[in-house]
Protein backbone atom coordinates (compact mmCIF):
# COMPACT_ATOMS: atom_id res chain seq x y z
CA UNK A 1 0.00 0.00 0.00
CA UNK A 2 1.41 3.72 -1.25
CA UNK A 3 1.68 6.42 1.40
CA UNK A 4 -0.94 8.54 0.98
CA UNK A 5 0.02 11.90 -0.65
CA UNK A 6 -0.25 15.44 0.79
CA UNK A 7 -1.13 16.91 -2.19
CA UNK A 8 -4.35 14.90 -3.33
CA UNK A 9 -6.68 16.92 -2.49
CA UNK A 10 -5.08 20.58 -2.75
CA UNK A 11 -6.91 22.98 -5.17
CA UNK A 12 -3.88 23.13 -7.30
CA UNK A 13 -4.21 19.32 -7.82
CA UNK A 14 -7.84 19.14 -8.33
CA UNK A 15 -8.00 21.73 -10.93
CA UNK A 16 -5.28 20.44 -12.68
CA UNK A 17 -7.05 16.65 -12.40
CA UNK A 18 -10.42 17.87 -13.88
CA UNK A 19 -8.68 19.73 -16.56
CA UNK A 20 -6.86 16.93 -17.31
CA UNK A 21 -9.89 14.56 -17.84
CA UNK A 22 -12.03 17.98 -19.28
CA UNK A 23 -14.45 18.13 -16.25
CA UNK A 24 -15.53 20.44 -13.82
CA UNK A 25 -17.46 20.16 -10.46
CA UNK A 26 -21.33 19.01 -10.63
CA UNK A 27 -23.14 20.93 -7.96
CA UNK A 28 -26.35 18.71 -9.14
CA UNK A 29 -24.69 15.97 -7.12
CA UNK A 30 -23.01 18.76 -4.66
CA UNK A 31 -19.53 18.44 -5.28
CA UNK A 32 -17.62 20.56 -2.57
CA UNK A 33 -14.52 19.46 -2.42
CA UNK A 34 -12.24 20.18 1.14
CA UNK A 35 -9.06 21.59 0.21
CA UNK A 36 -7.58 22.30 3.40
CA UNK A 37 -5.18 19.25 4.66
CA UNK A 38 -5.46 20.30 8.18
CA UNK A 39 -8.98 20.19 8.27
CA UNK A 40 -8.90 17.38 6.52
CA UNK A 41 -7.00 15.58 9.31
CA UNK A 42 -9.28 16.73 12.09
CA UNK A 43 -12.37 14.94 10.35
CA UNK A 44 -10.05 11.51 10.33
CA UNK A 45 -9.44 12.10 14.00
CA UNK A 46 -12.37 13.38 14.93
CA UNK A 47 -13.40 9.57 13.53
CA UNK A 48 -10.89 7.93 15.54
CA UNK A 49 -9.78 5.74 13.15
CA UNK A 50 -8.58 2.11 14.15
CA UNK A 51 -7.28 -1.33 12.53
CA UNK A 52 -10.65 -3.02 13.41
CA UNK A 53 -12.57 -0.48 11.39
CA UNK A 54 -14.67 -0.31 9.03
CA UNK A 55 -15.26 2.81 7.41
CA UNK A 56 -18.23 3.73 4.55
CA UNK A 57 -17.53 7.20 3.20
CA UNK A 58 -20.47 8.92 0.74
CA UNK A 59 -18.85 10.83 -1.91
CA UNK A 60 -15.53 9.70 -2.60
CA UNK A 61 -14.43 12.64 -5.34
CA UNK A 62 -10.99 12.20 -6.25
CA UNK A 63 -10.47 9.85 -3.02
CA UNK A 64 -7.97 12.25 -1.33
CA UNK A 65 -9.80 11.71 1.83
CA UNK A 66 -10.08 7.70 0.67
CA UNK A 67 -6.46 6.99 0.53
CA UNK A 68 -5.70 8.04 4.27
CA UNK A 69 -8.74 6.03 5.96
CA UNK A 70 -7.48 2.85 4.13
CA UNK A 71 -4.03 3.45 5.78
CA UNK A 72 -6.00 4.02 9.41
CA UNK A 73 -8.84 1.52 8.92
CA UNK A 74 -9.37 -2.38 8.07
CA UNK A 75 -11.65 -1.52 5.27
CA UNK A 76 -13.16 1.07 3.34
CA UNK A 77 -16.34 1.26 1.54
CA UNK A 78 -16.60 4.34 -0.25
CA UNK A 79 -19.29 5.62 -2.64
CA UNK A 80 -19.53 7.84 -5.54
CA UNK A 81 -22.79 8.73 -8.07
CA UNK A 82 -20.34 10.37 -10.60
CA UNK A 83 -19.79 7.97 -13.39
CA UNK A 84 -16.40 9.96 -14.31
CA UNK A 85 -15.31 11.18 -10.96
CA UNK A 86 -15.64 7.46 -9.65
CA UNK A 87 -13.34 6.57 -12.91
CA UNK A 88 -10.55 8.81 -10.88
CA UNK A 89 -10.86 7.40 -7.99
CA UNK A 90 -10.36 4.13 -9.14
CA UNK A 91 -7.01 5.26 -10.59
CA UNK A 92 -5.94 6.52 -7.38
CA UNK A 93 -7.27 3.42 -5.36
CA UNK A 94 -5.84 0.92 -7.63
CA UNK A 95 -3.01 -0.31 -4.99
CA UNK A 96 -5.67 -0.36 -2.37
CA UNK A 97 -6.63 -3.98 -1.81
CA UNK A 98 -8.85 -2.50 1.03
CA UNK A 99 -11.45 -0.30 -0.33
CA UNK A 100 -14.33 -1.27 -1.97
CA UNK A 101 -15.22 1.18 -4.51
CA UNK A 102 -19.26 1.60 -5.34
CA UNK A 103 -20.36 3.66 -8.32
CA UNK A 104 -23.69 4.42 -7.60
CA UNK A 105 -26.36 6.64 -5.53
CA UNK A 106 -25.77 5.65 -1.55
CA UNK A 107 -29.78 6.05 -0.99
CA UNK A 108 -32.21 3.86 -2.53
CA UNK A 109 -34.83 6.08 -1.42
CA UNK A 110 -35.18 9.21 0.94
CA UNK A 111 -36.12 6.63 3.65
CA UNK A 112 -33.48 4.01 2.95
CA UNK A 113 -30.16 3.48 2.12
CA UNK A 114 -28.95 1.37 -0.64
CA UNK A 115 -29.19 -2.49 0.12
CA UNK A 116 -26.04 -2.40 -2.19
CA UNK A 117 -24.06 -0.66 0.39
CA UNK A 118 -25.28 -2.12 3.27
CA UNK A 119 -24.28 -5.26 2.05
CA UNK A 120 -21.15 -4.21 1.68
CA UNK A 121 -20.23 -2.73 4.48
CA UNK A 122 -21.65 -5.91 6.38
CA UNK A 123 -19.33 -8.07 4.30
CA UNK A 124 -16.73 -6.27 5.53
CA UNK A 125 -17.75 -6.62 9.14
CA UNK A 126 -18.51 -9.85 8.68
CA UNK A 127 -14.54 -10.31 7.48
CA UNK A 128 -13.46 -10.06 11.21
CA UNK A 129 -14.56 -10.38 14.85
CA UNK A 130 -14.00 -7.44 16.30
CA UNK A 131 -14.87 -5.24 13.47
CA UNK A 132 -16.55 -1.71 14.18
CA UNK A 133 -18.53 0.59 11.77
CA UNK A 134 -17.95 3.53 11.25
CA UNK A 135 -18.96 6.98 9.05
CA UNK A 136 -16.40 9.67 8.15
CA UNK A 137 -17.23 11.84 5.09
CA UNK A 138 -17.12 15.31 3.80
CA UNK A 139 -20.92 14.36 2.49
CA UNK A 140 -22.77 15.87 -0.03
CA UNK A 141 -25.27 18.55 0.90
CA UNK A 142 -27.81 17.53 -0.84
CA UNK A 143 -27.85 13.75 0.85
CA UNK A 144 -26.54 14.43 4.11
CA UNK A 145 -29.88 14.66 5.94
CA UNK A 146 -31.27 11.59 4.57
CA UNK A 147 -27.97 9.61 5.19
CA UNK A 148 -27.14 10.49 9.01
CA UNK A 149 -31.41 9.86 10.02
CA UNK A 150 -31.80 6.63 7.92
CA UNK A 151 -28.19 5.46 9.24
CA UNK A 152 -30.18 5.10 12.61
CA UNK A 153 -32.40 2.85 11.53
CA UNK A 154 -30.77 0.90 9.16
CA UNK A 155 -29.74 -2.98 10.35
CA UNK A 156 -26.40 -1.39 10.74
CA UNK A 157 -25.63 1.36 13.14
CA UNK A 158 -21.99 3.30 12.75
CA UNK A 159 -20.67 3.67 16.44
CA UNK A 160 -19.34 7.06 15.31
CA UNK A 161 -20.36 9.55 12.57
CA UNK A 162 -17.59 11.94 11.57
CA UNK A 163 -19.23 14.12 8.55
CA UNK A 164 -19.02 17.41 7.37
CA UNK A 165 -22.18 18.67 6.46
CA UNK A 166 -23.71 22.13 6.34
CA UNK A 167 -23.43 24.27 9.39
CA UNK A 168 -27.56 25.00 9.43
CA UNK A 169 -27.91 21.00 9.90
CA UNK A 170 -25.57 21.07 12.78
CA UNK A 171 -27.40 23.17 14.31
CA UNK A 172 -30.81 21.90 13.65
CA UNK A 173 -29.31 18.19 14.87
CA UNK A 174 -27.89 19.81 18.28
CA UNK A 175 -31.10 22.46 18.61
CA UNK A 176 -32.79 22.49 21.77
CA UNK A 177 -36.26 22.83 23.29
CA UNK A 178 -38.37 25.82 21.76
CA UNK A 179 -35.63 27.32 19.59
CA UNK A 180 -35.98 27.81 15.66
CA UNK A 181 -33.69 24.99 14.49
CA UNK A 182 -35.21 22.55 17.20
CA UNK A 183 -37.17 19.83 14.95
CA UNK A 184 -37.59 16.13 14.57
CA UNK A 185 -34.31 15.39 13.75
CA UNK A 186 -33.05 16.99 16.48
CA UNK A 187 -34.93 14.65 18.85
CA UNK A 188 -34.07 11.37 16.58
CA UNK A 189 -31.08 12.14 16.76
CA UNK A 190 -30.71 12.93 20.36
CA UNK A 191 -32.75 9.63 21.20
CA UNK A 192 -29.40 8.16 20.45
CA UNK A 193 -26.57 9.59 20.06
CA UNK A 194 -24.09 12.57 21.47
CA UNK A 195 -22.88 15.08 19.52
CA UNK A 196 -19.80 17.24 19.53
CA UNK A 197 -19.31 20.41 17.04
CA UNK A 198 -16.01 19.67 16.17
CA UNK A 199 -15.43 22.79 14.17
CA UNK A 200 -17.07 25.63 12.13
CA UNK A 201 -15.68 26.03 8.50
CA UNK A 202 -15.87 29.00 6.48
CA UNK A 203 -16.26 28.51 2.69
CA UNK A 204 -13.28 29.02 1.40
CA UNK A 205 -12.16 25.87 2.94
CA UNK A 206 -13.67 24.09 0.03
CA UNK A 207 -13.93 24.10 -3.71
CA UNK A 208 -16.07 25.09 -5.50
CA UNK A 209 -17.10 27.41 -2.53
CA UNK A 210 -20.46 26.66 -0.84
CA UNK A 211 -22.38 30.01 -0.27
CA UNK A 212 -22.92 28.47 3.33
CA UNK A 213 -20.48 27.89 6.50
CA UNK A 214 -19.52 23.92 6.91
CA UNK A 215 -19.44 21.95 10.44
CA UNK A 216 -16.85 19.33 11.11
CA UNK A 217 -19.86 17.14 13.34
CA UNK A 218 -19.02 14.35 15.71
CA UNK A 219 -22.11 11.52 16.33
CA UNK A 220 -21.24 8.85 18.51
CA UNK A 221 -23.89 6.67 18.97
CA UNK A 222 -25.29 5.41 22.86
CA UNK A 223 -27.14 1.95 22.94
CA UNK A 224 -28.06 3.01 26.55
CA UNK A 225 -30.17 6.17 24.91
CA UNK A 226 -31.51 4.10 22.55
CA UNK A 227 -32.62 1.98 25.13
CA UNK A 228 -35.25 4.34 26.16
CA UNK A 229 -37.21 3.72 23.32
CA UNK A 230 -39.27 1.07 23.30
CA UNK A 231 -40.52 0.71 19.27
CA UNK A 232 -37.55 3.26 17.37
CA UNK A 233 -39.94 2.47 14.38
CA UNK A 234 -43.15 3.52 15.59
CA UNK A 235 -40.81 6.92 18.03
CA UNK A 236 -39.72 7.97 14.61
CA UNK A 237 -42.72 8.25 12.71
CA UNK A 238 -44.56 9.83 15.85
CA UNK A 239 -41.89 12.48 16.47
CA UNK A 240 -42.10 13.67 12.86
CA UNK A 241 -46.05 13.40 13.09
CA UNK A 242 -45.78 15.92 15.83
CA UNK A 243 -43.67 18.24 14.09
CA UNK A 244 -45.75 18.31 11.15
CA UNK A 245 -47.41 21.85 12.34
CA UNK A 246 -44.65 22.79 14.70
CA UNK A 247 -46.63 25.92 16.10
CA UNK A 248 -49.98 24.07 16.47
CA UNK A 249 -51.30 23.22 19.74
CA UNK A 250 -50.25 19.43 20.77
CA UNK A 251 -53.65 18.24 21.24
CA UNK A 252 -54.37 19.28 17.89
CA UNK A 253 -51.33 17.51 16.11
CA UNK A 254 -51.95 14.51 17.62
CA UNK A 255 -55.84 14.03 17.11
CA UNK A 256 -54.96 15.17 13.38
CA UNK A 257 -52.36 12.83 13.42
CA UNK A 258 -54.00 9.66 14.68
CA UNK A 259 -57.98 11.27 13.61
CA UNK A 260 -58.80 7.33 12.72
CA UNK A 261 -57.03 5.87 15.44
CA UNK A 262 -58.56 8.01 18.57
CA UNK A 263 -60.67 10.68 19.62
CA UNK A 264 -59.99 13.78 20.44
CA UNK A 265 -61.12 13.47 24.55
CA UNK A 266 -58.87 10.35 24.75
CA UNK A 267 -56.45 12.26 23.45
CA UNK A 268 -56.95 15.42 26.17
CA UNK A 269 -56.93 12.19 28.94
CA UNK A 270 -53.62 10.92 27.88
CA UNK A 271 -51.91 14.58 27.64
CA UNK A 272 -53.56 15.24 31.25
CA UNK A 273 -52.43 11.99 32.84
CA UNK A 274 -49.16 13.29 31.52
CA UNK A 275 -49.41 16.58 33.01
CA UNK A 276 -49.03 18.45 29.74
CA UNK A 277 -51.24 21.89 29.71
CA UNK A 278 -53.69 22.69 26.87
CA UNK A 279 -51.54 24.78 25.39
CA UNK A 280 -48.36 22.76 25.23
CA UNK A 281 -46.84 22.30 21.76
CA UNK A 282 -44.42 19.89 20.31
CA UNK A 283 -41.48 22.60 19.93
CA UNK A 284 -41.34 22.79 23.84
CA UNK A 285 -40.55 19.30 24.25
CA UNK A 286 -37.22 18.11 25.57
CA UNK A 287 -36.09 14.53 24.10
CA UNK A 288 -37.32 13.05 27.40
CA UNK A 289 -40.69 13.92 27.49
CA UNK A 290 -41.11 12.96 23.85
CA UNK A 291 -40.05 9.48 24.38
CA UNK A 292 -42.39 9.22 27.30
CA UNK A 293 -45.06 10.96 25.22
CA UNK A 294 -45.03 8.66 22.48
CA UNK A 295 -44.60 5.76 24.74
CA UNK A 296 -47.75 6.71 26.26
CA UNK A 297 -49.54 6.46 22.82
CA UNK A 298 -47.77 3.18 21.08
CA UNK A 299 -49.21 1.22 24.62
CA UNK A 300 -52.51 2.73 23.50
CA UNK A 301 -52.92 2.21 20.55
CA UNK A 302 -51.23 -1.50 21.45
CA UNK A 303 -54.06 -2.01 23.71
CA UNK A 304 -56.87 -1.36 21.10
CA UNK A 305 -55.58 -3.87 18.64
Amino acid sequence: MPNPSTENQTLSFLKRRFEQVGIRPNTRHGQNFMIDMNLQRLLLDAADLSEQDVVLEIGTGTAGLTVHMAHRAAAVVTIEVDRLLAQLASEELYDYSNVTLLRQDALRNKNRLSPEVIDAVKEQLTAGPDRVFKLAANLPYNIATPIISNLLSSEIVPRVMAVTIQKELADRIMAKPSTKDYSALSIWMQSQCRMELVRILPPSAFWPRPKVSSAILKIEFDSALRQRVVDLEFFHKFVRAMFFHRRKFLRSVVASAFKHQIEKPEVDDILSQLGFARDARAEQLDVETMIALSEAFRQRFQIAT
